[in-house]
């Protein structure tokens, strides 16, 4: 309940300060008629898809978009609302003045009219998010990027010296909406030809049929040395009513298969090891671990239950906050680790090799992208596909290509 206080007046606050924007720069009523339809509209829509929803449909394209199309108007607005409570940081004090310097105190508007400068540019500077979501929406939900890291050890065997490996993660494959921009993705990391693909967790939002439309392009996916994958949080079906508990766990076992039937081979709490020349590194796959109320399935000892402590390891966990409670100072050395979860929360700034920021790292430490401790490194992969916000704005769809060298690590 406090939470939708919050929301609503902030969205009271936004929606006064937009309206006085539009107030200052026309006189014209149809204008304004216009703006409120819009308003009535998309709150409207976001309250009957989330208060009149069936739960146990999971969340809907037509939740998502009514999400979309909420951001699309409010985040524009918080723009307004800092333009121009930044007028009024002056105006209050000038009406202050006049209405202890006037002999007519209590009569009359002492505020001193709003310039039309300020609001064109509290207009022009909200144009750029609302532009920036629109196009999230439209196009950068597929704007699909192939980052490539090239990591040195100095134990890493000699016959993996050159070892490619593609991760990617969280599908969420309930939310897409055009099959051939997923066949297009699928095509991009083969031919990135690497020696194993590993994904890192949430094949889907709820359901295990959510898969169904895309399991034949997800089949297309090959590589010499396999295919293995994790759980993540989603996969389990914790976020949606079932009919029963069998439901449920059937549910999970139809998943389970659908990955087996794509040729990923599921690590639940166990390792691989994946052998060349007569050398090896171990494959270290745990279900889910996450803190702040997610799943903790997952039992790092039990998966490295069969690996000897001197073998090059590359674990994978779902989560990134795994990383800093249990594996970086865990008595084994785990070389690489791959999660995703984040998905670098779909909004952001990124200049490649210079400056990445996002809200999501005051939520994650480890939140995109390669990080290192302990002469151990962790890479956060963005996410294939997007959940609950239908786009992605400057945090764009991620394939992840590592290739492990072996020596010392370049200054």
């Amino acid at each position: 309940m406090i939470r939708w206080i919050i929301f609503i007046v902030i969205i009271g606050v936004a929606d006064f300060y937009a309206f006085q924007t539009l107030r200052t720069l026309t006189k014209s009523t149809w204008w304004y008629a216009v703006y409120w339809l819009f308003t009535i509209a998309i709150l409207g829509n976001f309250i009957y898809q989330f208060f009149g929803f069936n739960r146990s449909d999971g969340f809907s394209h037509s939740n998502s978009y009514a999400v979309g199309f909420l951001i699309a108007m409010a985040v524009p607005k918080l723009v307004l609302i800092i333009v121009m409570f930044g007028e009024d940081i002056f105006r209050v004090p000038q009406a202050i003045y006049s209405y202890f310097t006037q002999n007519s105190n209590l009569e009359g508007n002492h505020f001193p009219a709003r310039r039309k400068f300020v609001s064109q540019i509290a207009l022009g500077m909200a144009a750029i998010p609302f532009a920036s979501v629109l196009y999230g929406i439209y196009k950068g939900k597929y704007n699909f990027k192939v980052l490539n890291y090239t990591l040195y050890f100095e134990d890493l065997p000699d016959a993996f010296d050159g070892y490619k490996l593609t991760q990617i993660s969280d599908v969420h494959s309930g939310s897409f909406d055009n099959i051939d921009k997923v066949e297009y993705a699928i095509d991009l990391i083969n031919e990135q030809q690497s020696d194993v693909i590993l994904f890192t967790g949430d094949m889907v939002n709820n359901k295990a049929t959510e898969m169904h439309p895309y399991l034949d392009i997800f089949k297309k996916l090959k590589a010499k040395d396999g295919m293995y994958s994790v759980l993540g949080n989603h996969d389990y079906g914790d976020y949606v009513d079932w009919d029963s508990d069998e439901a449920k766990v059937q549910n999970l076992l139809d998943l389970k298969t659908l990955q087996k039937d794509i040729g990923f081979d599921l690590l639940l709490n166990e390792n691989r090891f994946i052998e060349k020349d007569g050398q090896r590194i171990a494959l270290v796959g745990v279900e889910n671990w996450g803190i702040g109320g997610f799943k903790q399935a997952g039992d790092l000892k039990k998966a490295s239950s069969l690996v000897d402590k001197d073998d090059f390891k590359i674990l994978m966990s779902h989560d990134p906050s795994h990383w800093d409670a249990e594996v970086v100072n865990d008595a084994y050395h785990y070389h690489l680790t791959l999660s995703g979860h984040t998905h670098g929360m779909q909004f952001g700034i990124e200049i490649p090799g210079w400056f990445k920021w996002s809200p999501v790292k005051w939520r994650y430490k480890r939140w995109a992208g390669i990080y290192e401790a302990l002469d151990q490194y962790i890479n956060v992969n963005r996410g294939f596909g997007y959940l609950a916000f239908p786009g992605r704005v400057g945090i764009w769809p991620e394939i992840t290509v590592i290739e492990l060298k072996k020596g010392k690590k370049e200054a």
